[in-house]
């Protein structure tokens, strides 16, 4: 049987965390539940603590990539198969997940990501000015690494034990779900996307507004380009 951690990296999500927790806890298989707790200042852990999910709570911010990397070396070092990344925000369908981890259990590819994009196309799919990002991401991404990929920006995830290894050493930073994308082509992963369901979250918001859309845009299609420059490492 194999071994399945879910990663919740979480930022200021109270009102959020508890329900997602919650969730998950109501599927019927087995695994653990870690929130990577990215120094909140609000009671973010305290929610997630009392929801009965392990936290991991982080001195400083480090944004996403860090936070989910946090999460893919404790998976690492407590011996996990299998490592999946779930929102803290709850706008990922808990019901999903064994959508998500079949192809890993399968043996079919090495790293998963739920796609809102691909059939039967239901549910919330953010904002008309951000599906246009999306989508301008999801063409220059599947040009230069040949995946088939139509939502880049997705958070919710799976990787098997071999792109555990890799990403917990190395994994990006700034902009992480387009750019892992772009690492898995460099590390000769398969990739492959799944049909998700998501979720318009309840309290807060994403930390990409409207103002700042274009500017995103730009500084992700930069870091995406310099990412097929990067050397692989070797061991």
């Amino acid at each position: 049987m194999k071994k399945i951690l879910v990663i919740l990296p979480a930022y200021n999500e109270s009102g959020n965390i508890g329900a997602t927790i919650n969730d998950l806890k109501s599927l019927d298989f087995a695994f653990d539940i870690v929130v990577v707790n990215d120094a909140s200042t609000d009671t973010t852990a305290q929610e997630a603590l009392k929801a009965g999910a392990r936290v991991l709570s982080l001195p400083v911010n480090l944004g996403i990539g860090g936070a989910v990397q946090t999460g893919l070396l404790y998976a690492l070092r407590n011996g996990y198969d299998i490592a999946t990344q779930v929102d803290g925000d709850g706008q990922h369908d808990a019901q999903y997940l064994k959508v998500i981890l079949a192809p890993i259990l399968a043996e079919q590819a090495d790293i998963v990501v739920g796609s809102r994009f691909i059939g039967p196309f239901q549910g919330w799919q953010s904002s008309a000015v951000r599906r246009i990002g999306i989508r301008f991401f999801a063409w220059l991404i599947s040009g230069l690494t040949g995946y088939a990929v139509s939502d880049p920006t997705s958070g919710f995830r799976a990787f098997n034990a071999k792109a555990i290894k890799v990403f917990a050493d190395d994994y990006p930073q700034d902009f992480p779900e387009p750019e892992s994308i772009m690492s898995a082509k460099r590390f000769g992963f398969r990739l492959l996307e799944v049909p998700v369901q998501m979720r318009r979250r309840i309290h807060g918001h994403s930390s990409i507004r409207y103002f700042n859309t274009l500017y995103y845009m730009i500084k992700v299609t930069i870091a995406i380009l310099l990412n097929m420059l990067k050397k692989t490492k070797r061991s």
